[in-house]
């Protein structure tokens, strides 16, 4: 569920409120997400997000036509799943992490995974218009805080490089006043 989560970019209420019939797995594999605004948006699948979904489906006896208006991701009753059970299930999931790898101590959140998908994908070069599309805003200026954010993390990355390098020495011959004189008489 988690790699939906982060690979659609859903926000966290557009992935529990998805019912088995959301999911296409046939090829290209995508699932339609309703946002803000009852808008909806599709968004493509990668393979990998697409066999765990397939996986999930037949695990949970939800591949069926008539079973299509359950939701996608239910609780331990069955019911949908709520915010609060899917930020419990990330916690789990990162508390895991934690444990293999103490020093890993970002905070994360389902937010935070939607707002790493749209740094990744500007990093990667994909344009403010399709990343807009993509997450679901409804104007680009909300998609620029992330190109934003990009710009103000190269810039600290500069600054913690520039901190840490020594600064540079003037070579011998420029330390001299005396030659430095007699070379510009020449």
């Amino acid at each position: 569920m988690l790699s939906v989560l982060y690979d659609t970019g859903a926000r966290a209420q557009e992935l529990i409120d998805l019912n088995a019939h959301d999911v296409r797995l046939t090829t290209p594999a995508q699932i339609r997400l309703l946002g803000k605004g009852r808008k909806v948006r599709v968004v493509p699948l990668m393979d990998a997000t697409a066999q765990l979904l397939r996986d999930h489906l037949r695990e949970n006896d939800l591949e069926r036509p008539e079973q299509g208006h359950l939701p996608l991701f239910q609780n331990r009753q069955g019911g949908r799943l709520s915010r609060s059970g899917l930020r419990y299930l990330l916690h789990c999931h990162v508390q895991a992490a934690r444990s293999e790898v103490p020093d890993f101590t970002q905070k994360i959140s389902p937010h935070s995974l939607r707002h790493t998908k749209g740094m990744h994908l500007l990093q990667s070069g994909v344009s403010l218009e399709i990343i807009r599309d993509f997450l679901g805003h409804v104007n680009v200026k909300t998609t620029q805080i992330y190109a934003r954010a990009n710009l103000e993390m190269k810039r600290r990355a500069l600054e913690q490089v520039a901190g840490d390098s020594p600064s540079p020495s003037l070579p011998p011959w420029q330390q001299s006043k005396s030659l430095l004189d007699w070379l510009r008489s020449l």
